[in-house]
Formats: structure tokens, C-alpha cells, sequence
């Protein structure tokens, strides 16, 4: 996982194995609102298998033509890609019938995943425009593409992929924006200038958690008042033998009313 071109292949296979999983998981339960996200291991796993040839091309055992097609793929997936798809897959995850989320939620995700497709538009255009460049830092890479605006974009990249995980209603989602989170922080504290590299190599081994969550029912909502416990089995005696007398009584003062008016013939 990014510490070299045998690490990213091996767990490229891995992740886009899992990833090709998750998408039959997800089609054969029934659910195609999880499919987009389901298909997020596959895409991670994709391109860690694309950044294996990134490294071939650094160590100059590829081409310059096929290293600077992998380095344009791998920056193709790493910035517009995963801040478009991450929060469009989450929203539409939370659409599928049962889903705990509510409306104000709900619309919270789509506001997300607008903002991850207005992020997505300047890094594309970033990519379109500039040469990717990779630079080895030991064993980890560092990618240059001439991003305008940088700590803004990074900003508002992270809050559409990490933040649209940990809004969901989903608790298996949330601990995957947890997963990312803590990932993306550490990346930031020990591989600085190869953040997103090693950061997208982690989030790629996290994503394995949506193997169980693309079978896995929703939890179901809460209710608003839950009911009360039901009574134990002495009390259900005595609530009984309560409305049993309380029944006899009724039945006692309805005769009374009915001999003291004239209604009962006399016995």
C-alpha cells in the first residue's frame, strides 16, 4: 500500500476483489441505491493497482508514455473522482426505503454531495491542464498537479468525503468516516508531502468494511415516544383480577339500577 509497486499490487487485487464482492452483495439484496458506494472498494482498488505502475515508472522500469497515462489515471481517481462519488453514493444510500435517515439529513447529504461536485470541478480541470509529476519520498510518493488553492480545495475535499460518511444515519458508514478520519490525520502528522497517496492507500484497506455493509439491512429508526415494558407476571395477575371485579362490579350496580326503577322482575 503505497510503499512500493509490490505492496500497491498486491493490495490493489485484494481491495478490487473485495470491491467486485460488494457490488454482488449489494445487487442481489436488492438495494441499488448501495451500488455507488459499493463500488467504491473497486474503485480504490483500481487504483492502487494504477499507482503500482506509477512506481514502476519513478524506478524507470516503464515508459514515459505508460508512466505519465498512470500518473494522469491515478491523479484522475484521487481528486475528482472519490470527493464526486463518495458523498453522491452516500446520499443515495440514505434514499433506499427503511434507511433511518431523516428528511433534514437527507437533504443534508444532497447539499454534500453538490459541494463534492462543485470540489471536483476545479481539480478536473487542474488535471486536464497540468502534468501530474510523482516524486519518491522514501516509500511513500508525493503527486504534483498544479491544484489552484490548495488548503481550500483539501478543505472542502475532505469535509465531502470524511464528513458525508460521518453525517450518515448508517452506524456502520459512520465508523468508516471514523476510519477515514483518523486516517486522513495521520497521514497529515507522518507523510505531509505525500498526504493523498497515503491517505487514499488507507482508505482503500477501510473501505473493506463495505463488504458487510452492502448485505447488511439498515438499522431501523428509532421511535419518537418507545412503548412502555410490558407488566411482569404478578402484575398481569393482578391486572386480571382487577378488571375482572371491575366487570362484576358494573354488572352489580346496572342490576340495582335496574330493580329500583322497575325494570327487574322480583325473584
Amino acid at each position: 500500500m503505497c510503499w512500493s509497486a509490490q505492496a500497491d499490487a498486491v493490495a490493489g487485487t485484494v481491495v478490487a476483489g473485495v470491491g467486485v464482492a460488494c457490488l454482488v452483495r449489494a445487487r442481489r439484496s436488492g438495494r441499488p441505491q448501495r451500488l455507488p458506494l459499493a463500488a467504491l472498494p473497486l474503485v480504490l482498488g483500481v487504483h492502487q493497482l494504477v499507482e503500482s505502475l506509477v512506481w514502476l515508472g519513478t524506478d524507470g522500469e516503464l515508459p514515459a508514455g505508460p508512466a505519465g497515462a498512470a500518473r494522469t489515471a491515478w491523479a484522475v481517481i484521487a481528486l475528482p473522482l472519490l470527493p464526486a462519488l463518495v458523498p453522491a453514493g452516500v446520499w443515495c444510500a440514505a434514499r433506499e426505503p427503511g434507511h433511518p435517515a431523516t428528511p433534514a439529513r437527507r437533504r443534508l447529504l444532497a447539499l454534500l454531495a453538490l459541494l463534492g461536485a462543485a470540489v471536483a470541478v476545479p481539480l478536473a480541470v487542474a488535471v486536464a491542464t497540468h502534468p501530474v509529476t510523482a516524486t519518491r519520498h522514501g516509500h511513500t510518493l508525493g503527486y504534483g498537479t498544479g491544484v489552484p488553492h490548495p488548503a481550500l480545495l483539501l478543505t472542502g475535499y475532505l469535509l465531502t468525503t470524511v464528513g458525508s460518511l460521518l453525517l450518515s444515519a448508517d452506524h456502520l458508514l459512520r465508523r468508516l468516516g471514523l476510519l477515514t478520519a483518523a486516517g486522513a490525520l495521520a497521514c497529515a502528522l507522518l507523510w505531509r508531502f505525500a498526504f493523498i497517496s497515503t491517505w487514499c492507500a488507507l482508505a482503500a484497506l477501510a473501505s473493506l468494511l463495505l463488504l458487510h455493509w452492502s448485505g447488511h439491512p439498515p438499522a431501523p429508526p428509532l421511535p419518537l415516544h418507545p412503548p412502555p415494558p410490558p407488566p411482569a407476571p404478578g402484575e398481569r395477575d393482578a391486572l386480571r383480577e382487577g378488571a375482572v371485579e371491575g366487570v362484576a362490579a358494573e354488572g352489580g350496580v346496572a342490576d340495582d339500577f335496574q330493580t329500583a326503577n322497575g325494570l327487574n322482575p322480583p325473584r
